[in-house]
Protein backbone atom coordinates (compact mmCIF):
# COMPACT_ATOMS: atom_id res chain seq x y z
CA UNK A 1 0.00 0.00 0.00
CA UNK A 2 1.34 3.40 -1.02
CA UNK A 3 0.40 6.20 1.37
CA UNK A 4 0.92 9.91 0.73
CA UNK A 5 0.78 12.24 3.73
CA UNK A 6 0.37 15.94 2.92
CA UNK A 7 2.31 18.09 5.39
CA UNK A 8 1.82 21.76 6.21
CA UNK A 9 4.65 23.89 7.60
CA UNK A 10 3.03 26.13 10.24
CA UNK A 11 4.11 28.46 13.04
CA UNK A 12 4.32 26.95 16.49
CA UNK A 13 1.30 27.98 18.55
CA UNK A 14 3.56 29.88 20.97
CA UNK A 15 4.96 32.10 18.19
CA UNK A 16 4.28 35.81 18.23
CA UNK A 17 2.57 36.72 14.97
CA UNK A 18 3.36 39.95 13.12
CA UNK A 19 2.92 41.33 9.61
CA UNK A 20 5.10 43.57 7.45
CA UNK A 21 4.81 45.51 4.18
CA UNK A 22 1.76 47.48 5.31
CA UNK A 23 0.09 44.37 6.80
CA UNK A 24 0.27 42.39 3.55
CA UNK A 25 3.06 39.90 4.40
CA UNK A 26 3.47 37.45 7.27
CA UNK A 27 6.68 38.21 9.17
CA UNK A 28 8.64 34.95 9.61
CA UNK A 29 11.46 36.51 11.64
CA UNK A 30 11.90 34.69 14.93
CA UNK A 31 9.06 32.25 14.21
CA UNK A 32 9.53 28.57 15.01
CA UNK A 33 7.84 26.31 12.45
CA UNK A 34 6.47 22.81 13.07
CA UNK A 35 4.47 20.08 11.34
CA UNK A 36 0.82 21.07 11.34
CA UNK A 37 -0.67 19.20 14.33
CA UNK A 38 -3.60 17.75 12.36
CA UNK A 39 -1.15 16.49 9.74
CA UNK A 40 0.94 14.94 12.50
CA UNK A 41 -2.06 12.82 13.55
CA UNK A 42 -2.33 11.66 9.92
CA UNK A 43 1.40 10.94 9.70
CA UNK A 44 1.36 8.92 12.90
CA UNK A 45 -1.50 6.79 11.59
CA UNK A 46 0.39 6.27 8.33
CA UNK A 47 3.45 5.07 10.26
CA UNK A 48 1.16 2.62 12.10
CA UNK A 49 0.11 1.16 8.72
CA UNK A 50 3.78 1.04 7.76
CA UNK A 51 4.69 -0.94 10.88
CA UNK A 52 1.66 -3.26 10.86
CA UNK A 53 1.00 -3.74 7.14
CA UNK A 54 4.26 -2.85 5.40
CA UNK A 55 2.90 0.30 3.77
CA UNK A 56 5.27 2.73 2.09
CA UNK A 57 4.85 6.26 3.47
CA UNK A 58 5.73 9.36 1.46
CA UNK A 59 5.33 12.88 2.82
CA UNK A 60 4.83 15.89 0.56
CA UNK A 61 4.83 19.64 1.07
CA UNK A 62 4.38 22.62 -1.22
CA UNK A 63 6.91 25.26 -0.23
CA UNK A 64 10.37 26.73 -0.66
CA UNK A 65 13.68 25.37 0.60
CA UNK A 66 13.24 26.86 4.09
CA UNK A 67 10.53 24.29 4.81
CA UNK A 68 12.82 21.28 4.41
CA UNK A 69 13.56 20.92 8.16
CA UNK A 70 9.85 20.18 8.65
CA UNK A 71 10.04 17.43 6.03
CA UNK A 72 13.20 16.07 7.66
CA UNK A 73 11.33 15.84 10.94
CA UNK A 74 8.61 13.82 9.19
CA UNK A 75 11.34 11.51 7.88
CA UNK A 76 12.77 11.19 11.39
CA UNK A 77 9.33 10.24 12.67
CA UNK A 78 9.36 7.35 10.21
CA UNK A 79 8.30 8.33 6.68
CA UNK A 80 10.21 6.49 3.95
CA UNK A 81 10.78 9.45 1.66
CA UNK A 82 9.77 13.07 1.16
CA UNK A 83 8.84 15.30 -1.76
CA UNK A 84 8.99 19.09 -1.77
CA UNK A 85 7.07 20.78 -4.55
CA UNK A 86 9.14 23.90 -5.13
CA UNK A 87 6.69 26.79 -4.99
CA UNK A 88 5.52 29.55 -2.71
CA UNK A 89 1.90 28.60 -1.92
CA UNK A 90 -0.57 31.39 -2.54
CA UNK A 91 -3.85 29.76 -1.47
CA UNK A 92 -5.48 26.40 -0.84
CA UNK A 93 -6.50 25.91 -4.48
CA UNK A 94 -2.92 26.43 -5.63
CA UNK A 95 -1.69 23.83 -3.14
CA UNK A 96 -4.41 21.35 -4.10
CA UNK A 97 -3.55 21.67 -7.79
CA UNK A 98 0.14 21.01 -7.10
CA UNK A 99 -0.69 17.94 -5.00
CA UNK A 100 -3.15 16.69 -7.62
CA UNK A 101 -0.49 16.85 -10.35
CA UNK A 102 1.78 14.67 -8.21
CA UNK A 103 -0.96 12.18 -7.31
CA UNK A 104 -1.99 11.74 -10.93
CA UNK A 105 1.51 10.46 -11.69
CA UNK A 106 2.07 8.25 -8.65
CA UNK A 107 -1.30 6.53 -8.03
CA UNK A 108 -1.31 6.43 -4.23
CA UNK A 109 -3.70 4.04 -2.49
CA UNK A 110 -4.34 6.32 0.48
CA UNK A 111 -3.87 10.08 0.73
CA UNK A 112 -3.88 11.46 4.28
CA UNK A 113 -4.08 15.09 5.34
CA UNK A 114 -5.09 17.02 8.40
CA UNK A 115 -8.58 18.52 8.36
CA UNK A 116 -7.00 22.01 8.17
CA UNK A 117 -3.80 23.88 8.89
CA UNK A 118 -3.62 25.84 12.13
CA UNK A 119 -2.28 29.01 10.48
CA UNK A 120 -4.92 29.99 7.91
CA UNK A 121 -7.58 27.45 9.03
CA UNK A 122 -8.94 27.30 5.49
CA UNK A 123 -9.88 23.58 5.56
CA UNK A 124 -9.83 23.75 1.75
CA UNK A 125 -7.04 21.53 0.49
CA UNK A 126 -8.30 17.97 1.15
CA UNK A 127 -11.74 18.62 -0.31
CA UNK A 128 -10.34 20.42 -3.35
CA UNK A 129 -7.80 17.65 -3.87
CA UNK A 130 -10.55 15.01 -3.75
CA UNK A 131 -12.54 16.97 -6.33
CA UNK A 132 -9.55 17.36 -8.65
CA UNK A 133 -8.73 13.65 -8.42
CA UNK A 134 -12.38 12.51 -8.41
CA UNK A 135 -11.79 10.38 -5.30
CA UNK A 136 -13.96 9.59 -2.29
CA UNK A 137 -13.22 11.89 0.64
CA UNK A 138 -13.71 11.46 4.39
CA UNK A 139 -13.34 14.59 6.53
CA UNK A 140 -13.03 14.90 10.31
CA UNK A 141 -11.76 11.33 10.57
CA UNK A 142 -11.18 10.03 14.12
CA UNK A 143 -10.58 6.37 13.32
CA UNK A 144 -9.21 4.48 10.31
CA UNK A 145 -8.58 0.81 9.54
CA UNK A 146 -7.50 -0.69 6.23
CA UNK A 147 -8.24 -4.30 5.23
CA UNK A 148 -7.01 -5.06 1.73
CA UNK A 149 -8.64 -2.46 -0.49
CA UNK A 150 -11.39 -1.58 1.99
CA UNK A 151 -11.19 1.30 4.45
CA UNK A 152 -13.32 1.49 7.58
CA UNK A 153 -13.46 5.00 8.99
CA UNK A 154 -15.04 6.83 11.91
CA UNK A 155 -15.99 10.43 11.29
CA UNK A 156 -16.89 12.95 13.96
CA UNK A 157 -20.32 14.54 13.49
CA UNK A 158 -22.56 16.66 15.73
CA UNK A 159 -23.64 14.54 18.65
CA UNK A 160 -21.72 11.40 17.78
CA UNK A 161 -19.63 9.39 15.34
CA UNK A 162 -20.47 8.21 11.85
CA UNK A 163 -19.05 4.88 10.62
CA UNK A 164 -18.14 4.71 6.94
CA UNK A 165 -16.79 2.14 4.50
CA UNK A 166 -14.94 3.00 1.29
CA UNK A 167 -12.81 1.36 -1.36
CA UNK A 168 -9.25 2.53 -1.95
CA UNK A 169 -8.00 4.88 -3.27
CA UNK A 170 -9.48 7.53 -0.98
CA UNK A 171 -8.54 10.81 0.66
CA UNK A 172 -8.88 11.07 4.44
CA UNK A 173 -8.58 14.30 6.44
CA UNK A 174 -7.77 13.47 10.05
CA UNK A 175 -7.93 15.19 13.39
CA UNK A 176 -7.34 14.38 17.05
CA UNK A 177 -8.72 10.90 17.61
CA UNK A 178 -7.25 9.45 14.43
CA UNK A 179 -4.48 8.72 16.92
CA UNK A 180 -4.30 9.89 20.50
CA UNK A 181 -1.86 12.62 21.47
CA UNK A 182 0.04 10.17 23.66
CA UNK A 183 0.72 8.07 20.55
CA UNK A 184 2.37 10.89 18.57
CA UNK A 185 5.94 9.96 17.76
CA UNK A 186 8.87 12.09 18.92
CA UNK A 187 11.96 11.69 16.72
CA UNK A 188 14.77 9.92 18.56
CA UNK A 189 18.46 10.18 17.75
CA UNK A 190 18.40 7.06 15.57
CA UNK A 191 15.45 8.42 13.59
CA UNK A 192 17.16 11.78 13.13
CA UNK A 193 20.34 10.13 11.86
CA UNK A 194 18.40 7.87 9.49
CA UNK A 195 16.41 10.83 8.18
CA UNK A 196 19.63 12.35 6.82
CA UNK A 197 20.01 9.39 4.46
CA UNK A 198 16.40 9.15 3.33
CA UNK A 199 15.51 10.69 -0.04
CA UNK A 200 14.08 14.19 -0.07
CA UNK A 201 13.21 15.00 -3.66
CA UNK A 202 12.49 18.48 -4.97
CA UNK A 203 10.21 18.73 -8.00
CA UNK A 204 9.10 21.81 -9.93
CA UNK A 205 5.63 23.21 -9.54
CA UNK A 206 3.15 22.92 -12.39
CA UNK A 207 1.78 26.04 -14.02
CA UNK A 208 -1.63 26.90 -12.58
CA UNK A 209 -3.78 30.00 -12.41
CA UNK A 210 -3.69 31.86 -9.11
CA UNK A 211 -7.24 32.66 -8.08
CA UNK A 212 -6.77 34.86 -4.99
CA UNK A 213 -4.47 37.59 -3.73
CA UNK A 214 -3.88 38.85 -0.21
CA UNK A 215 -5.10 42.39 0.35
CA UNK A 216 -4.08 42.65 3.98
CA UNK A 217 -3.99 40.90 7.34
CA UNK A 218 -5.51 42.18 10.55
CA UNK A 219 -4.56 41.08 14.05
CA UNK A 220 -7.33 40.63 16.63
CA UNK A 221 -7.89 43.42 19.09
CA UNK A 222 -5.81 43.23 22.23
CA UNK A 223 -7.61 41.83 25.23
CA UNK A 224 -8.81 44.39 27.74
CA UNK A 225 -7.47 44.62 31.25
CA UNK A 226 -8.77 42.07 33.70
CA UNK A 227 -11.11 43.58 36.28
CA UNK A 228 -10.87 42.00 39.73
CA UNK A 229 -13.94 41.87 41.97
CA UNK A 230 -14.10 40.89 45.60
CA UNK A 231 -15.55 37.40 45.90
CA UNK A 232 -18.14 38.67 48.39
CA UNK A 233 -19.35 41.52 46.18
CA UNK A 234 -21.98 39.61 44.20
CA UNK A 235 -24.02 42.75 43.42
CA UNK A 236 -21.05 44.38 41.69
CA UNK A 237 -20.37 41.21 39.68
CA UNK A 238 -23.98 41.06 38.48
CA UNK A 239 -23.95 44.76 37.63
CA UNK A 240 -20.80 44.43 35.49
CA UNK A 241 -22.00 41.32 33.72
CA UNK A 242 -25.31 42.97 32.95
CA UNK A 243 -24.34 46.56 32.11
CA UNK A 244 -20.72 46.34 30.95
CA UNK A 245 -20.13 42.85 29.55
CA UNK A 246 -23.81 42.56 28.55
CA UNK A 247 -23.81 38.79 28.86
CA UNK A 248 -26.86 38.61 31.10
Amino acid sequence: MKILVCISHVPDTTSKINFTDDLTTFDTNGVQFVINPYDEFALTRAIWFQEKQGAKVTVVHVGNVTTEPTLRKALAIGADDAIRIDAEPTDGFFVAQQLAALCQKENYDLILTGKESIDYNGAMVPGLLASLLDLDYINGCVGLEIDGTTAQADREIDGGTEKLSATLPIIVAGQKGLVEEKDLKIPNMRGIMMARKKPLTTIPAVDVTTTTTVNSFEKPEAKGACKMIDSNNIDELINLLHNEAKVI
